[in-house]
């Protein structure tokens, strides 16, 4: 291989070769070739033959396989008076696509000064690309000034780049703006336009931009399956499945089912991702292409089918580090947390772990109460995997410490954080201190948690139940109302349940579901059969003036989002069938305790994911014991 190269040397035209060459390395982002090929220019000493471009050819190869330092130290070597705006454009595309996409800025700024080439089209792309990943929305539109000037306009993939930053601002009315001034569009102008209004402005003025698309193609059709997916449409995203593949012809890609499955996992719907589960087994040649299993796994078990993920997990063919760190989170949040730990040695065997693994092992042992060997891990980090903890690794710990009650152990390694704590770290201790009744040490990690998240109700409530608790109401009230006051609302709770490929929602004292009177008279069934169980609302942390206060506020618990969801579940399904509700919220004391009866007395396996686990109720016990 070595000598055909070579001998280009003693060619007369080695010169154009070599940029031929280099070129072609752009083109197929061979980066090994192009490092070769720049070693023999530099020993060789032509790179300082007049007029050569080597140089130039060798940032454009570099600066394709998105190595930004080689291409900027290539970029700054180049004379002034032998760059021109390719050598421009290669640098500042390839940092827009870097971890740096704000450097390509400040080169887009630079380039605008003194005698350097003008920016074209090209060179715009490469700008607003960055524009869009930073969400810079000003020097986008400063942008959009320039390409009026210059005339960029007409440049069809500049155009796009420019719909693309307003869509990823969210900004839709521009985005239409410059749409329907373009001469003319491609599937990606269409692709772009979809996405925005999809994600912006709904599924029904997307499906309108849809079915004016003159040629679809896999990307079109999978944003819209995936957003009616992740709305809950089960019905209109199998009817667009069938469509897609019967009629259009056209097979479903390994991108296409990890993004719908991805939808399914969002939206806790299995309905879609057991199809996909089929499809892909049909179609597969010999076994499961590795990044469909891993989204396959991760959406049985974010919709509250763990077994079924371990299965998915156990027919994986050459399990990487994604698939392993997937499994052992579904187990996590699943409180099982002592099978996630006995698999772990199994995982070393295969591949290393990342810091990813350790924060789901964290979990799993916080979430199951497994202190001393979540302590251990933590520990291991660094001496025995030289892994640097992070934010999210103090923010593990921190929780396991604090809900096993060690709350000075928590505050130490808080003070011993090499970098200050963010508000997940301060909300975990002021979770656990509230739990165990720690006052004192809520109302003073409250005041640094206000400095970063002014506006979360969540622990605000937490201190407000806090004095209720002990006795002290006007406290209480003075703390709400001040919130009032400065317009902050609590987060309404919000239940979900699929039932029959039909996605309902229910907030707290929903009114407004078709089939309410059912569901309020099922609710009055489900209370009274509780009643007589022996179950009794839990009003501890509320002090009540009188009789008439405490109805109101047990007839508040009664009609909790989730106990909704399932009345709805008992009216909707036969006799034994599994209930899987989906909740915006952490679940409050009330409705585990009911949650746990009603599992007995109506035979039913009740699964609730809240925002932080799954509590899976069967025959009067929840797969938490009782620790969340």
């Amino acid at each position: 291989m070595r000598w055909p190269i070579c001998s280009l040397l003693f060619s007369g035209n080695s010169h154009a070769l070599l940029r031929s060459l280099l070129r072609a390395c752009s083109r197929q982002d061979s980066l090994a070739i192009a490092k070769q090929l720049h070693a023999l220019i530099i020993t060789s000493g032509i790179a300082l033959s007049p007029g050569s471009f080597l140089s130039n050819s060798a940032l454009s190869a570099y600066a394709a396989s998105g190595q930004s330092i080689y291409a900027k130290r290539l970029f700054d070597e180049i004379p002034h008076c032998q760059k021109d705006a390719v050598d421009w454009t290669a640098l500042m595309g390839c940092l827009a696509r870097s971890a740096t996409p704000l450097d390509a800025l400040h080169l887009f700024v630079e380039m605008l000064k003194g005698s350097h080439p003008r920016p074209d089209d090209f060179t715009m792309v490469c700008v607003l690309n960055a524009c869009a990943r930073l969400q810079d929305v000003r020097t986008g539109i400063q942008g959009h000034a320039y390409m009026l000037k210059s005339g960029c306009c007409s440049s069809l993939k500049a155009c796009n780049a420019l719909m693309d930053m307003y869509v990823k601002n969210g900004l839709m009315v521009d985005a239409r703006g410059v749409f329907f001034t373009m001469e003319d569009w491609s599937v990606v102008s269409w692709t772009i336009i979809l996405d925005g209004a999809v994600r912006w402005e709904g599924l029904v003025s997307g499906k309108a931009i849809f079915d004016q698309i003159p040629e679809k193609n896999s990307v079109t059709w999978t944003i819209m399956i995936v957003g009616y997916v992740g709305s809950g449409f089960t019905r209109e995203a199998f009817l667009l499945l069938n469509e897609m593949i019967f009629r259009s012809k056209m097979a479903l890609n390994d991108v296409t089912l990890c993004s719908i499955l991805s939808a399914s996992a969002q939206s806790g719907d299995a309905v879609v991702g057991k199809w996909v589960h089929v499809y892909a087994l049909k179609s597969m040649v010999r076994e499961m292409n590795i990044m469909v299993g891993t989204s396959l796994l991760d959406m049985y078990a974010k919709c509250g089918r763990i077994n079924s993920a371990l299965r998915v997990f156990e027919f994986i063919p050459k399990r990487n580090v994604v698939a392993w760190n997937a499994i052992i989170s579904g187990l996590a949040v699943h409180g099982r947390g002592e099978l996630a730990l006995l698999m772990f040695p199994c995982m070393l065997e295969e591949v290393r772990p990342d810091s990813l693994t350790f924060t789901s092992l964290l979990n799993a042992c916080s979430h199951s109460g497994l202190v001393e060997q979540g302590y251990r891990f933590f520990q291991d980090l660094e001496l025995n995997y030289r892994i640097t903890p992070q934010m999210e690794h103090f923010a593990c710990i921190v929780d396991l410490l604090g809900r096993a009650g060690r709350l000075e152990e928590a505050e130490k390694v808080i003070r011993s954080m090499p970098m200050p704590p963010n508000a997940v770290v301060l909300g975990s201790l002021v979770g656990s201190s509230a739990a165990h009744g720690k006052l004192r040490l809520v109302e003073s990690t409250l005041q640094e948690l206000i400095k970063l998240d002014t506006n979360n109700t969540e622990y605000h409530v937490l201190l407000s139940n806090m004095y209720n608790y002990e006795g002290n109401p006007e406290k209480a009230k003075s703390l709400r109302q001040a919130l009032m006051d400065k317009g902050i609302r609590k987060i309404p709770g919000m239940s979900c349940i699929h039932i029959n490929g039909e996605f309902h929602r229910f907030c707290s004292g929903d009114k407004s579901h078709p089939r309410k009177t059912e569901v309020y008279s099922m609710l009055d069934e489900v209370i009274r059969r509780l009643k007589l169980a022996g179950y009794v609302p839990h009003t501890s942390s509320q002090v009540e003036n009188g009789m008439k206060e405490m109805e109101d506020k047990e007839q508040a618990l009664f009609s909790h989002s989730e106990k909704l969801a399932v009345c709805y579940g008992l009216i909707s399904t036969r006799a034994g069938t599994p209930l899987y509700i989906f909740k915006n919220l952490r679940i409050c004391r009330d409705c585990h305790s009911a949650m746990k009866t009603i599992s007995k007395i109506y035979g039913r396996d009740v699964v609730i994911r809240d925002r932080s686990r799954f509590h899976s109720f069967k025959n009067g016990s929840c797969s938490c014991s009782d620790y969340w």
